[in-house]
């Protein structure tokens, strides 16, 4: 009886077809919570089939509220208010209820489907750490894993780590000319952060390079040859700086070399990528570990970035694609709005659409997964939609499984980051900075915790609030992550969620030390609105969770526990618990109590978060 909704749509289609003599499809019946200003508990909406059954709305309501009174064994009562039909429901079915949550081990959870999912995220850059918009992507891809896996998928979660070219080059030339010869170890740096630090290096001595450029004749003489009228020196050299770079930099030309002995296999060149490389990985592996996410396999672009050119031959014999008279090859996607898109240049090198071709039938060999999400921010909106078209056109069997979960841009209330001028907000130094902030916080709480259980306390306390915040808002909304509100016990964030668990259990211990018995609880027979209220929330839980796969929207599962635990305060607030009028009536709170914080628990799960034993 868990699923009251899905039984009245059967008891209400029924009742109004047998007064009107013709089938009546369940799932036209809206079924919504009684509102408060009524008295009942779920109200069905008959204002769809007064013309069908002929009868004024309130006659309809009357004849399918006697019906149910007669033939079910859970409503006890109806009133009518014009086309809405309100019912009351027996106290026993809300008893059902709690002890199905109660008793059912992984509440919430679907049965397995057999079915393959995977799941794409983070996809950083070997030449910098990773930063604030990483953090919104590993944790909207973890907790979509999560979500996936509780409504029965089987998910692959992978990486594809942009390991190679220009940008990489850059760090590795930085570090080449300027290092001499430091290490992580000897500067006392994660590895990440070390390389990402000669990418800024390098940023800094091209823009020396630059304006020195610019006061030579030769430059001179080119914004004299070719600026727009009325164009000053500034507006000139800021739109020629990109030319400048691949035709005049001395720079240019040694990043440009070093990406071609990359290409060319020189064993130099590869030592010093593998070993740069190795060190940011170590630091990507302590950033996703504090964290809490990690990945089933890696894919590599050094690897995939010549994948795709035998689908691009596929292409053409089959007519999708067509070669230009330069050499270069095309697809025409006009019909579908997206233009004509270039999938292998003239030379025969890749494009990143030909190596994201190649990489999304390797994950099909590797895993048969029909449906693949990849969690990238809307900046790539139009590529997605262009490879996914694509690989429609070429009969690709999990082409119609393609989704991309594009999400916004974050930022923080100082305003948006850039990473080559070393503005960017580092991951770690942001954890860092809500771990600090929790600190204080707990400090100022006058926490009587000390040690090394005060500071797990504190690190699932600040974790659980960066999670939150970052995962309560819809995927392709633009956000601002702001630490200070994201620690704060009042309002719709993490700690508040945290606070509502910490209390609870706080209860159950004290029952447990008592020795009260929580078997009175089937006595209790009247209960009150506000238990009702939580009793509602606790049976939504199941198709919140299948909701949000769904969408592939983790929002839905954050703004449920968030409305969980709010009503339990209201509850908490209004009603006694321990102190009860009855041991019924107290062993029914508690009993209730209980399952509210293992929802919560599930749900904040999901989105990993962990819960502190203290607050």
């Amino acid at each position: 009886m868990n699923d009251i909704v899905l039984a009245l749509q059967q008891e209400v289609a029924a009742a109004i077809a047998q007064l009107c003599g013709q089938s009546i499809d369940p799932s036209k019946v809206q079924i919504n919570p009684t509102v408060s200003e009524f008295k009942g508990d779920y109200t069905a909406v008959l204002f769809p089939f007064v013309k069908l059954a002929q009868k004024a709305p309130e006659a309809l309501g009357a004849e399918v509220g006697e019906r149910l009174l007669r033939e079910t064994t859970y409503v006890k009562s109806y009133n009518i208010a014009k086309g809405f039909l309100n019912l009351e429901l027996k106290e026993h079915f809300w008893h059902e209820l709690l002890q199905e949550v109660l008793a059912t081990p992984g509440y919430g959870r679907h049965p397995r489907r057999g079915e393959c999912v995977l799941v794409e995220y983070s996809s950083p850059n070997t030449n910098k750490p990773l930063h604030l918009g990483h953090v919104r992507n590993c944790l909207l891809g973890w907790s979509c894993s999560q979500i996936l896996d509780a409504a029965g998928y089987d998910v692959i979660k992978v990486q594809i780590i942009n390991d190679r070219g220009v940008a990489i080059c850059k760090s590795m030339l930085a570090w080449q000319k300027f290092g001499q010869g430091r290490t992580p170890q000897t500067e006392g740096l994660k590895g990440d952060h070390f390389v990402g630090d000669y990418y800024v290096l390098f940023e800094q001595k091209t823009q020396e390079e630059y304006a020195a450029w610019q006061q030579t004749p030769e430059a001179q003489a080119l914004y004299e040859a070719h600026r727009k009228p009325e164009q000053s020196q500034k507006e000139f050299f800021k739109e020629y700086k990109n030319r400048w770079f691949n035709e005049h930099s001395r720079l240019g030309a040694e990043v440009r070399d070093l990406l071609l002995r990359w290409e060319a296999g020189d064993p130099d060149t590869l030592a010093l990528w593998r070993q740069m490389n190795s060190w940011v990985y170590e630091g990507f592996e302590a950033t996703y570990a504090q964290l809490g996410v990690c990945f089933d396999k890696n894919y590599y672009e050094s690897d995939t970035y010549l994948l795709g050119k035998n689908i691009v031959e596929e292409g053409l014999q089959k007519g999708v694609f067509f070669k230009k008279a330069d050499g270069s090859v095309w697809i025409d996607l006009s019909d579908a709005g997206y233009d004509q898109k270039v999938v292998l240049r003239a030379d025969g090198t890749s494009v990143y659409i030909t190596q994201d071709m190649g990489t999304a039938r390797m994950r099909y060999e590797d895993f048969g997964c029909q449906r693949m999400v990849y969690v990238v921010a809307d900046e790539q909106n139009y590529h997605f939609a262009v490879l996914f078209e694509t690989l429609r056109r070429l009969g690709e069997p999990y082409a119609e499984g393609l989704y991309h979960l594009s999400y916004g841009l974050v930022e923080l209330p100082t305003g948006r980051m850039k990473t080559r001028e070393g503005t960017v907000v580092d991951a770690d130094d942001l954890i860092a900075e809500v771990l600090q902030l929790a600190r204080q916080q707990a400090a100022e709480r006058g926490s009587s915790i000390e040690g090394p259980e005060a500071e797990e306390n504190i690190r699932r306390i600040a974790m659980g609030a960066l999670k939150f915040f970052m995962i309560r808002v819809h995927p392709k909304r633009r956000m601002v992550f702001n630490p200070e509100e994201s620690v704060d016990l009042q309002g719709q964030t993490g700690p508040y969620i945290q606070y509502s668990w910490v209390r609870i259990h706080g209860l159950m211990q004290r029952a447990e030390r008592e020795g009260i018995q929580l078997s009175a609880a089937a006595q209790y027979t009247s209960l009150e609105p506000q238990e009702k209220e939580l009793l509602k929330a606790l049976r939504e839980y199941p198709s919140v969770v299948l909701t949000a796969a769904q969408e592939y929207d983790p929002s839905h599962v954050a703004n449920y526990a968030y409305q969980l635990a709010k009503n339990y305060h209201r509850l908490w607030h209004d009603l006694p618990i321990f102190n009860a009028p009855s041991p019924e009536v107290r062993a029914f709170r508690l009993q209730l109590s209980r399952a509210v914080a293992q929802t919560l628990e599930a749900a904040l799960h999901l989105l990993g978060i962990e819960m502190p034993q203290r607050m």
